[in-house]
């Protein structure tokens, strides 16, 4: 497995400290589930502001978002994200027509 080698601050370091006594981890598989969860999560973000952009559609959003439709759509609602707006709709079916 490759290695990464990073520096953070001295809160951090306490918290990570905190969180391996807590879980009962070693400090590289808490930093491997942290960084798993963060990516997780960054995925999901991008994929709702590219969708709410209009610059992917809603398919390719549940893939970069790396989840399934009905979770997505889930996600989606949450988040109150309007991907679904008029003139798409509109240009969409002008140019099956």
């Amino acid at each position: 497995m490759p290695e990464v080698s990073v520096g953070i601050p001295e809160e951090l370091k306490k918290e990570l400290e905190e969180l391996t006594k807590e879980e009962g981890l070693e400090e590289s598989v808490a930093l491997r589930k942290l960084l798993i969860t963060a990516i997780s999560e960054w995925k999901k973000e991008r994929a709702l502001k590219m969708l709410a952009e209009g610059k992917i559609s809603y398919m390719k959003a549940v893939e970069k978002a790396g989840m399934n439709v009905w979770d997505f759509a889930d996600l989606v609602r949450e988040k109150k994200i309007v991907w679904m707006k008029e003139e798409r709709i509109l240009k969409d079916l002008n140019a099956r027509f």
